[in-house]
């Protein structure tokens, strides 16, 4: 009896140290720290800053002597606040400012078209930023922001070359601008290691600037989701939490490493749902949606949807959030003819291999299959893609009884699974196996 006593401690023994030796069976999001980023959370310092900044700016605007450089800034603090607080009104106000100086300096200001161009960008307005751009250039853009704004409408225009040999001519400058560029490249060619480094090393430019540094942290952490990189995914959006409270673009990250990976979806829907609760972009909502989807909870599902699409087709958004509607009218919302209106719109707006791609599966989901076919062939087969799309073009292959072409996109999705909601995923491992 003491002898198997003994057998018994010691098996016991070695399962903890194998369990303690292998990080792996840790969750890699900690409960305790969501329950204590929740319930300490407070306006970040640099909110603080930024509203300070945005008070001090307004009251340097003189209505009956219109100027540039306390309107400016004023606007850039309106766009700061956008981007820690999502309030679209907000970039919309900005972009109101900056139209006025440009009109009461008779279109001659290449920096406030440059702004503009940058507004565009941001609110999806992408041939409007190319014709901003184009005047900035008449204006005397310098070459260093001609370069920067230029590869940034070409690269989401889909002019890709274009792109390319901007980031060949930005390659002396080794600097923020080039790196953080590099790397949506790299990204696009399918470098993904070579997109992280470039990434890694456009924050180590920015240590200096708390806020630019965050940024470029935040996407190596989208790009090492990207890769399966789950682990240190998660440790990058700590550490931009760390330096901001009101990243919520990291607190939804680790929202979606806690559904994927540790499979715990009721601390995914409380990170959500806190998100929801301080951000006022609609984000949040899709991720509950794709929260709902994975307990296999219909009605809820359908519940957050319809509050996406409540927000999301507000006009103030304009084309903002077309591939998150596109997914859902060819999904649970079930109207795919919407889905067709908003990737013929998207198509109006930008054409590259991913906008090409929705149109695709919107024209297949209704029921066009030969003319979906057709323009897979002349506009999206052999190009890059991403998961969602590559997902989309296999289950069109399916439908078409094309069963090794299907298999080959189930193939490359696969690669990208942790970009995926977690029912694509399972439809995909269904679909392999």
């Amino acid at each position: 009896m003491y002898s198997k006593m003994k057998v018994y401690i010691l098996t016991v023994l070695i399962l903890f140290t194998i369990m303690g030796c292998n990080p792996e069976i840790k969750p890699m999001v900690n409960q305790v720290y969501i329950d204590s980023l929740i319930a300490n959370y407070r306006e970040p310092v640099c909110a603080l800053l930024n509203n300070r900044d945005l008070s001090f700016w307004k009251n340097r605007i003189n209505p009956l002597l219109p100027g540039f450089v306390s309107e400016t800034k004023y606007a850039g603090s309106l766009s700061t606040r956008f981007h820690l607080y999502g309030d679209i009104q907000d970039i919309r106000s900005a972009d109101s400012i900056i139209r006025k100086v440009d009109m009461d300096f008779n279109h001659r200001e290449a920096g406030a078209d440059l702004l503009l161009g940058h507004y565009s960008i941001l609110q999806h307005r992408f041939k409007e930023a190319d014709d901003w751009l184009e005047k900035a250039k008449l204006n005397g853009l310098k070459k260093y922001e001609q370069l920067t704004a230029s590869f940034d409408v070409d690269f989401e225009l889909g002019r890709y070359f274009n792109a390319n040999n901007e980031l060949k001519e930005l390659k002396s400058a080794s600097d923020y601008g080039y790196y953080f560029r590099r790397s949506k490249m790299d990204h696009l060619n399918g470098l993904l290691d070579s997109s992280i480094q470039a990434m890694m090393q456009a924050a180590n430019q920015e240590k200096s600037n708390p806020f630019l540094e965050q940024v470029a942290l935040s996407n190596a952490a989208d790009l090492n989701i990207h890769a399966g990189n789950l682990r240190t995914a998660a440790q990058l959006y700590t550490t931009c939490i760390q330096m901001n409270c009101a990243d919520f673009h990291s607190i939804l990250g680790l929202g979606w490493i806690a559904l994927v990976s540790d499979k715990n979806d009721s601390l995914a829907e409380k990170i959500f749902a806190f998100v929801h609760s301080k951000n006022k972009l609609p984000d949040a909502l899709f991720k509950l949606i794709q929260m709902a989807e994975t307990r296999g909870d219909s009605v809820l599902e359908r519940k957050w949807a319809l509050a996406f699409e409540k927000q999301a087709t507000d006009p103030v958004y304009g084309n903002m959030y077309n591939k998150y509607m596109i997914e859902l009218y060819t999904g649970i919302l079930n109207d795919p003819s919407r889905a067709v209106q908003l990737s013929e719109r998207e198509l109006g707006n930008r054409v590259t291999p991913q906008t090409n791609a929705w149109y695709v599966w919107s024209l297949y989901a209704d029921n066009k299959t030969e003319e979906a076919y057709k323009q897979f062939k002349k506009n999206v087969s052999g190009r890059p893609l991403e998961g969602l799309e590559l997902y989309w073009m296999g289950k069109m292959m399916q439908g078409m009884q094309k069963g090794f072409n299907a298999q080959a996109f189930f193939k490359a999705a696969w690669l990208n699974k942790y970009d995926l909601s977690p029912a694509i995923c399972m439809d995909l491992e269904k679909q392999l196996n």
